[in-house]
């Protein structure tokens, strides 16, 4: 049976101890099921990247360049707030410890789940390649959305894995600048999220090479050329 946008939040928003009440794993896994790519919070991500790819190639048309405004230093604050209460209860519910950070930077809240020294179990929540992070961090963001009734593009990070895939990124967007510099052929790389792939970019542009993202949904992925 299909469920309107607003039914779905509702059930999995309302009540995390239902998703959460066996592992921490369980509960990332069923939100991949009910969090779709295609969600507010994920048509938003793909929205920013999709600017910011805008803005590398330099010509974007006046309609592009148009945007709302940013979101106000207290709504951020609010959404931090918001999910870090939520979090904080699923840890609780998983039995699960981390000390929860939240920080306000280039308009959008970041939340980390610190874990403890020698404490690896919250890695447990991040599934393979990521996948389980990112289905919580949609649960997070399906959080703040029933709340606040605003679509929001917190970024969550458990154990300090995005800061260690962000230097992998890098070094991998470093890696291709090397290569079509020698080849002057197009490099397509693999398959990443809206997220990773702005890093990508950015490193890309920073490079004084070009980049664009080319695929859909799951398959859709940088290519980097040398430019005209």
């Amino acid at each position: 049976m299909e469920q309107s946008e607003g039914e779905a939040t509702e059930q999995v928003v309302a009540h995390p101890e239902d998703s959460a009440a066996e592992t921490p794993t369980a509960a990332v896994a069923s939100t991949s099921a009910e969090a779709p790519s295609d969600s507010p919070a994920a048509a938003d991500e793909s929205g920013a990247e999709e600017s910011a790819e805008a803005g590398h190639a330099a010509t974007a048309s006046p309609e592009a360049s148009e945007d709302t405004s940013a979101p106000s230093a207290s709504r951020l604050e609010e959404e931090g707030d918001i999910a870090a209460d939520y979090v904080e209860e699923l840890l609780d519910i998983s039995d699960l410890d981390g000390d929860i950070d939240i920080e306000i930077r280039n308009g959008r809240t970041y939340v980390s789940v610190i874990a403890e020294e020698g404490d690896d179990r919250l890695r447990g929540l991040l599934g393979k390649d990521g996948k389980g992070l990112e289905a919580l961090q949609e649960l997070v963001r399906l959080a703040v959305l029933s709340a606040t009734g605003n679509r929001s593009r917190l970024v969550l990070d458990v154990a300090g894995y995005r800061t260690e895939r962000a230097q992998e990124l890098e070094q991998l967007a470093q890696e291709a600048i090397v290569k079509v510099r020698e080849t002057g052929e197009p490099l397509h790389l693999r398959p990443m999220g809206a997220y990773e792939r702005k890093i990508v970019h950015d490193v890309i542009a920073e490079g004084g090479l070009v980049s664009e993202s080319e695929g859909e949904g799951p398959r859709r992925h940088v290519v980097v050329t040398a430019g005209v």
